[in-house]
């Protein structure tokens, strides 16, 4: 072998056009911030987190503390960082495990926003400031059993009491932290059309019922929640918006964060393969010195590289002000479909040992399953695209 035929690995072998020198010294920072919390609290305990199904509770007011919950909103309390950095806090979070990244984003890009866009004075000043400190836990409740990709359709209903106030009756399904919030944005119908309402957890007549024997999002709580004559008063309904306009432009916020986490995931997979194949032997040399295994692991640093930049160009954009929803949608779709296939490829590199929870990449791809669904699934997100692209509706 001469000296031609080997080279020193990059530091960071992912990154082959220099993403990092994308970033300002304060982006950079975040990342550091948000990637040594992960080695030091998720790391070490997610195995056994995913195997268990448990959230792990304790280390919300920790992510309080460093400033990742509702980070991109202003005032109340919040953090008050750019679209950019949330989206690289996103990566890193999710590269520890997609329940973790979805516990931040539930709280401040569904919860936090709903409450930050639309609510009051008072509800703004109630509710924000424990809740980017993680004393409030908060949840988002829209999806309904029947009711995923056409919410349009939603049977929770509000109606008007004698006294002014409001009553609930309905279910929600897949409502994420539903079982240990302090508060619910609910979204129900009205004569008036679609409004939301804040409702404490403890409001009689209001249940959250964890859904169990999940094979993704293990490390993360997902509910059935159930409505019975939940009643409200007057001033539980969110002031400044009525019909989906409210509900779509919060999960435009949480589907902007997962385009990042997805490449986070992607990430971890690929550098857990990439270590593998480097370490293990057969037929007498590394698992990296064949060509299939380059050919896979160029293949994935590829995408990755590409999904990257797709996310900070869409960071750039909404940061500016400038970004169109359809956008958005390039980015769910994309780094979604890519993810998954980089965490399912890393896993046939790692042979049967890849089954086990000692090693990331199929409990990312686990997740991915998940994360590829909620938010809009590949087929929504494809129709919103190919109406951009053809002018034509095909929803319906």
């Amino acid at each position: 072998m001469t000296d031609a035929d080997t080279t020193t690995p990059t530091a960071d072998p992912s990154d082959l056009l220099d993403f990092a020198g994308l970033l300002s010294a304060e982006e950079l920072e975040i990342r550091e911030r948000a990637r040594t919390f992960v080695d030091a609290r998720i790391r070490p305990n997610i195995a056994d987190w995913y195997e268990n199904a448990i959230f792990p509770t304790e280390i919300v007011k920790e992510m309080g503390e460093l400033g990742l919950l509702g980070m991109h909103l202003n005032g109340y309390g919040c953090p008050g960082r750019s679209a950019v950095e949330y989206g690289i806090a996103a990566l890193e979070l999710e590269a520890g495990d997609s329940g973790l990244r979805t516990f931040v984003s539930v709280q401040g890009s569904l919860a936090m926003s709903a409450i930050h866009k639309f609510g009051s004075e008072e509800q703004k000043n109630r509710y924000l400031p424990g809740m980017a400190a993680g004393e409030i836990i908060g949840c988002f409740g829209l999806t309904e059993p029947t009711a995923g990709s056409d919410p349009g359709s939603m049977a929770t209903s509000a109606t008007r009491s004698t006294d002014g106030g409001w009553v609930l009756n309905g279910a929600k399904r897949w409502i994420g932290l539903a079982s240990i919030a302090d508060i619910a944005v609910i979204w129900a119908a009205t004569d008036e059309g679609i409004r939301g309402f804040l409702v404490p957890t403890d409001t009689p007549g209001f249940t959250a019922t964890p859904i169990e024997q999940k094979l993704s999002m293990r490390a993360s709580i997902q509910c059935d929640i159930a409505l019975e004559d939940v009643e409200l008063p007057a001033e539980a309904v969110l002031p400044d918006v009525t019909g989906l306009k409210g509900p779509f432009s919060c999960l435009n916020e949480a589907r902007y964060g997962i385009m990042w986490g997805a490449m986070g995931a992607a990430r971890d997979s690929f550098e857990a393969a990439l270590d593998y194949a480097q370490n293990r032997l057969q037929f007498d040399k590394p698992l990296t010195a064949y060509q299939i295994t380059q050919q896979k692991l160029v293949d994935m640093a590829l995408e990755i590289q590409k999904g990257t930049l797709l996310a900070i160009q869409t960071g750039r954009l909404k940061d500016a002000g400038t970004l169109d929803p359809v956008q958005i949608s390039v980015g769910k779709l994309n780094n979604c479909r890519e993810a998954i296939a980089i965490c399912r490829e890393a896993r046939t590199m790692l042979g049967g040992n890849g089954i086990t929870l000692e090693h990331s990449p199929l409990r990312h791809a686990n997740n991915l399953e998940s994360v590829r669904t909620y938010e809009g699934t590949d087929e929504v997100h494809t129709l919103i695209l190919g109406r951009h692209i053809t002018g034509q509706q095909a929803f319906r």
